[in-house]
């Protein structure tokens, strides 16, 4: 039964919108986890970005899985289970997830973890597939749009107090988290942690379950063939498979594990610089004749061997990761032109506004991601200020925080408002919004003065 309705079913919307803060909440959540790991398990910049990757790469295969089952099956499965009870499976499927990580971190296994976290974003994939679409179908077609940006508004509002949230739970604290506050982490308040984010994957689910107001949204159409497409998704799978193999293959090549070993034997001399309270700037205010000069002069030495061997292994990589961007970018442009040729079994491939939102989509959470999750690791570089996992934490928040406001001013639209009340919102809503990251910040322990200027960044953007 096709769902169209002119009237917003708000009720129904305001239950929906919550696993859309749920999504921001935990994969903004991930940027603690990042550093917590890489300093935890040892591991380098490239490795610690594996909680991301197995994070979205679940987003992928589920995808592609529900696709596989349309194509063969002639039938959506999420129509066919309608859209509340996809996203009900969808939030029980995370709560496993949620408990696979618990196993993992009792196991002290960080590809467990990365196991545990496949699985939380599984079951996302799933509610996202039957979310956007649901929030279409519980209103006017023509803003359909705006609620799907409401939903965003909301994400973003979890990406913005997720990490702080996390940061509270994790280390009794949301500001001053230094990497000695990350290493000294107890992992039984990451067991605290994702019990209760299981806990509350299972009440909201036990909330759309019972929720009167939730149609099912079940729907029969049949679904057009799409063989060739999925051919063609699969074989672009496959070849994403060989360009990531070399990169994977490259940490146990000799060149790796040397890196490896001049890691320890740097830690090692940190360790010792600190117990003996030794520092660079000690030492030039001293002389340069000071002893306490020579176990600097052998961690510089050892860096700069570190970076000669380590800068050629990272091209390596570098260029088989382009070359599975080349993949996906001119796979799917392949994909197109085919379909253009011959429409038969390539589905709605064929329409170029699917192939170009494809592309669009894949480079906007690409980097979307890949600069909330770096941003801290860069602050921390000299060149970029050199700042302490503390101090850089107020940018990611304005970041992600900069999201929300624009999504919370194009989100005025889902209402249905006069046009001087419309233009009202808009002109205020991205100031609340503001208000509302500066706010949550200072609550939380951060310096925002040097933020207030950003409401500059703002007026901009409320005039354009």
């Amino acid at each position: 039964m096709q769902i169209r309705m002119q009237q917003t079913n708000y009720r129904a919307l305001s239950v929906l919108v919550t696993v859309f803060f749920f999504w921001g909440f935990i994969a903004a959540g991930n940027s603690v986890f990042i550093p917590f790991c890489k300093h935890y398990f040892h591991l380098d910049q490239f490795q610690s970005q594996l909680i991301d990757f197995a994070f979205y790469t679940a987003y992928y295969i589920g995808a592609l899985g529900l696709f596989a089952y349309s194509s063969f099956g002639g039938k959506d499965l999420v129509g066919k289970w309608g859209y509340k009870k996809s996203i009900v499976l969808g939030l029980l499927f995370s709560a496993l997830g949620a408990l696979a990580m618990i196993l993992a971190v009792n196991g002290n296994t960080f590809a467990g973890m990365l196991l545990g976290l496949f699985i939380v974003a599984l079951g996302f994939s799933l509610q996202q597939t039957a979310a956007n679409p649901f929030a279409i179908a519980l209103g006017s077609p023509d803003s359909g749009a705006s609620r799907i940006n409401l939903g965003g508004g909301i994400n973003s509002l979890g990406t913005t107090i997720g990490p702080i949230v996390v940061a509270f739970a994790l280390f009794g604290t949301t500001a001053a988290i230094t990497d000695e506050k990350i290493n000294s982490l107890d992992l039984n308040k990451v067991v605290l942690l994702y019990t209760f984010v299981g806990v509350l994957f299972i009440i909201a689910a036990g909330i759309f379950y019972f929720s009167k107001n939730v149609p099912k949204g079940v729907l029969d159409e049949k679904t057009e063939n799409a063989n060739k497409a999925l051919r063609g998704m699969v074989v672009l799978t496959i070849l994403l498979l060989a360009m990531f193999t070399p990169v994977f293959r490259s940490y146990q090549t000799p060149e790796a594990k040397q890196i490896e070993l001049l890691n320890k034997e740097i830690s090692q001399i940190d360790k010792k610089l600190k117990l003996d309270g030794i520092t660079a700037e000690k030492v030039l205010q001293n002389g340069a004749i000071n002893p306490n000069a020579a176990p600097l002069q052998a961690k510089e030495q050892l860096e700069n061997q570190r970076a000669a061997i380590k800068a050629p292994l990272e091209r390596y990589r570098m260029f088989w990761l382009l070359g599975a961007l080349g993949i996906v970018v001119v796979g799917l442009l392949l994909f197109n032109f085919s379909a253009k040729k011959n429409q038969q079994g390539w589905g709605a491939m064929q329409y170029p506004q699917l192939v170009l939102g494809m592309l669009a989509i894949f480079v906007y959470v690409g980097v979307e991601v890949a600069i909330g999750s770096n941003l801290t690791e860069l602050l921390k570089q000299q060149d970029f200020g050199g700042l302490q996992s503390s101090e850089a934490a107020p940018y990611i928040s304005m970041y992600w925080g900069s999201l929300m406001i624009g999504r919370w001013a194009g989100a005025v639209s889902a209402f249905q408002l006069s046009p001087k009340t419309k233009l009202g919102l808009q002109l205020l809503v991205p100031l609340l919004a503001f208000v509302v990251i500066i706010s949550a910040n200072i609550i939380a322990g951060y310096e925002m003065k040097a933020f207030y200027y950003y409401i500059i960044c703002v007026c901009i953007q409320i005039a354009a």
